[in-house]
């Protein structure tokens, strides 16, 4: 007779989603080990074995997680204009930069068939951020090139935050997408 899962089978597994991120974005996903994201969750490496197969699977699940999580915030903010979604992003990477490092340094290292959900997930939240740069400057709408350069754009001044903010000093996260926002509206509108 097979066993059922834990009560505290999800919970488990997303704290060690979690700590295989933090383990993996500061030792760098492909000079890591599964050996190494044990012990850094204070877990067996059997335990990590018991949820995920390979440290690909344990790569893919954490960006899915955080894509997925993302593009439903995202989703949930269409049409609450620039200000909305741009603050919606950065709360939502709050706590979230070994996973956003990760996103942007490792998901290449996966295999195509791994890959191509979580750029979907991507493409969905690019879909979204041009609907509202087309709101912004509706002039962008018939010049792919431009909107596609603007859409990255906000995207480069919301994805590189994580580098050089540090909680309790300059500027809030909640100032900061102030910020963004008077920053990229207005550049949008100067366009």
């Amino acid at each position: 007779m097979a066993r059922g899962l834990a009560r505290d089978h999800d919970e488990k597994r997303a704290a060690l989603r979690k700590g295989a991120a933090a383990y993996f974005a500061t030792h760098g996903f492909d000079r890591a080990s599964m050996t190494g994201a044990a012990k850094s969750c204070g877990v067996s490496k059997a335990l990590i074995y018991h949820y995920w197969a390979s440290k690909e699977d344990l790569l893919f699940d954490i960006l899915d997680e955080h894509l997925s999580d993302l593009v439903e915030v995202v989703e949930g903010q269409r049409g609450a204009g620039m200000g909305g979604l741009i603050a919606a992003i950065l709360e939502e990477y709050a706590g979230a930069d070994a996973e956003h490092k990760l996103q942007l340094d490792a998901l290449g290292v996966l295999p195509e068939d791994k890959q191509k959900p979580l750029i979907g997930l991507q493409l969905r939240l690019v879909d979204i951020m041009s609907d509202t740069v087309i709101a912004v400057a509706p002039n962008l709408q018939n010049n792919p090139d431009r909107l596609r350069a603007a859409v990255m754009s906000v995207f480069a001044v919301l994805n590189w935050f994580y580098m050089w903010h540090r909680p309790g000093k300059g500027l809030s996260r909640e100032a900061y997408a102030e910020l963004a926002t008077d920053f990229v509206v207005g550049g949008l509108r100067a366009l």
